[in-house]
């Protein structure tokens, strides 16, 4: 077959929702969103995310028959990665190892979980290989950056990789440069928002969207912490309250009621000071990181790329290029096209322009960063050649 030509399956399960496209090379032939209700989801309510894998697995073979895609003719099929071990960025082949930690949930659940699992369900029918690509586990981090501030708490590298990384090689390669030769500040910014800084070829650090950085329109992002201490101390709320309260209501929501940024444009248009005051503190934290990430690189930056659902957003925009463009100058790149950025790392491995990583349980599959600046001499080899 052609270089090029090669039929790849793309999986993006999500909370309520299984996003999938069928690309021939780079060109999708087919994409669709699976939404799944809320009483197909009532039977798996309180179970583990892992319980609907057959479920999403008909559904998937389902739409794609009635579409006229036999998926049996497919090279291979990629998944969305989960909340695995940290890992070096790259295309990973999903085998029992990985399946077998995704199951234990070590680092918790979540959808992305299930991505894994339903990409090899569909490839042992086809009889072709299944991968991830830049889970969000990617951790590329030097030492110094683990360190909290507290012996008992480390940072945790869990971010945006597939879309921050792919954006990245995405401006290196419409401005003829290798990636692995940059310095970039990617700022992905959705329902949850991450500042990551990308230096020859290596995401150096990156706030965790989950419990750094700035707030977005529905997670608190970092907060005082001896507040938090008191607030959790309370007897006020359980912990699932308080997780919920910072992951699921905070943000813009706690401020202003809404998880809509178009709405709270509309209520600044309205005049409405108090939706300013919270739009105009987020833009605020999001400088900020993005200055913080600056600092990383030392100054010196190529580029500043805005991605994530909120940069179709030309206010928001608009008002962090005139914060940030001193920096460097700014690219934006509205959404997160989670599928081709999947359907590429597949590619990469088809066509052996990349070798294909493989997780095995006990091996830590982590870059190490020397604080020297040295790269790891292994990196980009599988693991079972180092």
């Amino acid at each position: 077959m052609p270089a090029g030509e090669y039929r790849v399956l793309a999986i993006n399960p999500g909370s309520t929702s299984t996003k999938i496209a069928l690309y021939s090379g780079s060109r999708p032939d087919f994409v669709e969103n699976l939404r799944h209700s809320d009483a197909e989801l009532a039977p798996f309510r309180g179970c583990p995310i892992l319980e609907q894998q057959q479920f999403r697995c008909a559904k998937i073979e389902a739409a794609l028959s009635e579409a006229g895609h036999n998926v049996r003719q497919v090279d291979a099929v990629v998944g969305r990665g989960g909340l695995l071990p940290a890992l070096a960025s790259g295309t990973y082949v999903v085998n029992e190892e990985m399946l077998e930690d995704l199951r234990l949930a070590r680092r918790g659940e979540h959808a992305a979980n299930l991505g894994a699992f339903l990409a090899y369900d569909i490839a042992q029918k086809a009889g072709v290989p299944a991968y991830v690509v830049d889970p969000v586990s990617v951790d590329e981090w030097p030492e110094c950056a683990r360190l909290s501030g507290s012996a008992l708490l480390e940072r945790q590298c869990l971010s945006h990789a597939l879309n921050s990384k792919a954006v990245a090689k995405r401006y290196a390669r419409e401005h003829g440069q290798q990636y692995e030769s940059l310095h970039l500040i990617v700022a992905h910014m959705g329902s949850g928002i991450s500042a990551s800084a990308h230096e020859n070829g290596l995401m150096v650090d990156v706030t965790n969207s989950r419990e750094e950085g700035a707030f977005s329109t529905e997670r608190a992002g970092g907060v005082p912490v001896m507040q938090l201490v008191d607030l959790c101390f309370s007897g006020q709320y359980t912990e699932k309250q308080v997780e919920g309260l910072l992951f699921r209501e905070g943000g813009l929501y706690s401020y202003l009621g809404t998880k809509d940024l178009a709405e709270v444009e509309h209520r600044i248009d309205d005049g409405e000071a108090k939706a300013k005051t919270a739009f105009d503190a987020m833009v605020y934290q999001i400088a900020k990181e993005i200055g913080a990430m600056a600092a990383v690189l030392h100054g010196r930056v190529n580029a500043v790329l805005l991605t994530g659902g909120m940069a179709h957003s030309q206010r928001l925009v608009a008002r962090l290029s005139d914060c940030v463009s001193w920096i460097a100058p700014v690219t934006v790149y509205p959404g997160e096209d989670e599928l081709q950025a999947l359907t590429e790392g597949a590619l990469r491995v088809l066509r052996q322009e990349e070798q294909p990583k493989t997780l095995a349980l006990g091996c830590r599959a982590l870059v190490k960063v020397q604080d020297d600046g040295l790269k790891d001499p292994n990196l980009g080899r599988p693991l079972d050649q180092r």
